[in-house]
């Protein structure tokens, strides 16, 4: 079922969570940003196939080597976002988009907007951050 939103459209909290509008402009949100990552690691690749380093003076090839390094980092990243995207795409699909897996609840509109490949709600998300801090100082 294909629904055309309204350029202004925004999901509210007077609406049911997660109906068929909810799930189109959150599945157009996604691939928008899917869209975008995939863009600039295409603009990285190409920057970077252009040729090796060709500075002469030792600073400024480090420094090319460290910028070069750090954006690597940067498109790995992407790499891993994108990954996280395709299950979030993969939930609007089967219907579980948009609920927390850990106990079922909506996770809540504007953490949606703010992260929208979130799979915690907010107070899960703590529990797991405050476990995570306790056997880290284990």
């Amino acid at each position: 079922m294909l629904i055309t939103l309204p350029p202004d459209y925004r999901p509210s909290d007077d609406e049911d969570f997660m109906n068929p509008r909810q799930l189109a402009y959150f599945r157009q949100k996604l691939l928008l940003w899917r869209q975008d990552l995939l863009r600039e690691a295409g603009e990285t690749l190409s920057s970077m196939g252009q040729g090796g380093i060709v500075e002469a003076d030792l600073t400024d090839r480090a420094s090319v080597e460290t910028d070069r390094a750090l954006e690597l980092r940067t498109r790995d990243r992407a790499r891993k976002l994108v990954s996280k995207i395709d299950q979030a795409l993969e939930r609007v699909d089967n219907g579980t988009y948009g609920y927390c897996e850990e106990t079922g609840e909506p996770i809540g509109l504007r953490r949606l907007e703010a992260r929208p490949i979130a799979t915690l709600s907010i107070e899960a998300q703590e529990r797991h951050e405050r476990m995570e801090r306790v056997h880290r100082d284990d």
